[in-house]
């Protein structure tokens, strides 16, 4: 029972993660130990999977996909995205982003090394890939931001790329939403206010989203480890440009220079970011937050490590 408790935490870890723009549950899921474990899991939605399902062989199919580790995981990830998703627009509503944003930036900080130490080698690839990933990353936050869209093979398309996202450490599918315009539109209001009309049309996208990309990395680690983890550590270490505390939002103006509205609010079409006054309260209140961001993720990388060891000796 402990066992499934703390795989349960674990989901709700990586559900909070999906909820922050610019964090991953899949760098959750690495550096508890869990992400070889969740792929080849989803992996496991194949052509077996569907042969099993067509003969009623129901014990057999939920052996094939590791059922129970799936279905405590996916309740973790289910009960944190509502709950989480509700404290945060309570914090961002009463003028806590700083230390929200600050938080999760010693969460990333943190995860760079531990996403980075799983390479055993720093060779000409990793070190290639690395880069690659961490270009891939900073183009990523720099873009612009798109207009909020409804549309049902838009918010396809929307679960597609963020679950895509998610289960790739150090891309964040929430920031792809916001990058596309519909973070506010699923991740905040569809899933608070559980609104079927639009989440139904992202779960399809997401789907398909996890069959497809689960079966791409389950080949890349198990044939081009070293690129693949090189990569991987590049998104996290980008993305510690999205996740920057210290930014003021830049609005959509029109041609004289008149914030354009949507619902009442302006338009958030970019970020400029500054450096803080390091004696202000504040950005003391926010540096204490990131550290203890950073601390977790390294008790969590501790613990992770045991729980494998463990896992292993038995």
């Amino acid at each position: 029972m402990s066992k499934y408790i703390m795989l349960f935490l674990k989901g709700m870890a990586m559900g909070g993660a999906n909820v922050i723009p610019g964090v991953s549950g899949g760098t959750i899921a690495f550096i508890t130990g869990i992400y070889d474990r969740l792929i080849d899991a989803l992996k496991s939605f194949d052509a077996e999977a569907i042969k099993l399902l067509l003969k009623f062989k129901i014990k057999e199919l939920y052996k094939h996909i590791d059922g129970t580790f799936l279905i405590v995981l996916f309740a973790g990830i289910g009960v944190s995205l509502v709950t989480i998703a509700k404290l945060l627009k309570t914090l961002i509503a009463n003028g806590h982003e700083i230390p929200v944003w600050a938080f999760f930036f010693g969460l990333i900080l943190a995860s760079v090394w531990s996403v980075g130490r799983t390479i055993n080698k720093w060779n000409v690839s990793a070190i290639g890939g690395l880069i690659v990933g961490t270009g891939i990353a900073v183009s990523i936050s720099l873009l612009g931001q798109a207009n909020e869209n409804d549309n049902f093979a838009y918010l396809v398309l929307c679960g597609v790329v963020a679950i895509c996202s998610m289960l790739l450490p150090g891309l964040s599918g929430s920031f792809v939403l916001l990058l596309m315009g519909n973070y506010q539109l699923i991740m905040l209001d569809a899933v608070t206010e559980r609104n079927i009309s639009i989440l139904a049309p992202v779960a399809i996208g997401a789907l398909a989203g996890f069959v497809i990309l689960s079966h791409s990395i389950s080949y890349l680690l198990k044939n081009f480890k070293l690129p693949t983890l090189g990569t991987l550590t590049g998104f996290v270490l980008g993305s510690l440009l999205v996740i920057w505390p210290w930014k003021n939002e830049i609005h959509l103006v029109d041609e004289i220079g008149t914030k354009i509205l949507k619902d009442g609010k302006p338009i958030v079409q970019g970020y400029e970011r500054y450096l803080p006054e390091l004696a202000e309260s504040e950005t003391i209140y926010a540096v204490v937050f990131a550290v203890v961001g950073l601390l977790m993720v390294i008790l969590l990388d501790v613990f992770g490590n045991k729980s494998t060891q463990k896992a292993e000796n038995n």
